[in-house]
């Protein structure tokens, strides 16, 4: 029973992570953990193929969504930069080819990477994973609304963003979206 709950919990697994000073609002493994789930890596799954388009365009419902929800709450729209959402994509690839854990291993390295061609303040990162949902972005995109640690990544003195998403031959969906406050 406990676990069937947990699933049902977790229909959209999420992750936030802020990083001025390396701050983590979220930590699902210490969840899982706590709840008595122990957590093993993902079987190495290769990416089918999937169009570009199919991701830009979900890329962009992910960047209108956000936006639409930053304007809700007052806030100023995120513009979308290449060189970020390069990084995003290639973590959301990694994690499901099973090349890494659904997880902010290499967020450093990550904004890093970025960093070599903007300048930047602050960085911050929200991860979702899905799958089996009519539609997979606006249920990620939610899941971030009703998450605290995602919320505030969402409506945070960001500027800029970037957005990445992949798809494993299971159907499963890997998001990644990094937040960036440039100088």
């Amino acid at each position: 029973m406990k676990l069937g709950f947990l699933l049902a919990k977790l229909a959209v697994l999420t992750i936030a992570m802020t990083v001025s000073g390396c701050q983590f609002s979220a930590n699902l493994e210490a969840g899982l953990e706590d709840a008595g789930i122990a957590l093993s890596p993902p079987p190495t799954t290769p990416v089918p193929a999937t169009s570009d388009s199919e991701f830009s365009e979900m890329e962009q419902q992910v960047h209108e969504l956000v936006n639409q929800y930053r304007q809700a709450q007052n806030q100023p729209p995120l513009t979308v930069d290449a060189r970020i959402s390069d990084q995003a994509r290639k973590h959301s690839e990694a994690m499901a080819r099973g090349e890494m854990s659904f997880s902010h291993d290499g967020f450093d390295d990550r904004i890093k990477a970025i960093g070599q061609s903007l300048a930047y303040r602050s960085a911050g990162e929200n991860l979702a994973y899905n799958m089996g949902y009519r539609d997979p972005v606006v249920s990620a995109v939610e899941g971030w609304i009703g998450s605290p640690g995602h919320q505030k990544n969402m409506v945070g003195a960001y500027d800029l963003t970037g957005i990445g998403i992949a798809k494993n031959a299971k159907g499963e969906y890997y998001y990644s979206q990094i937040f960036i406050k440039g100088r």
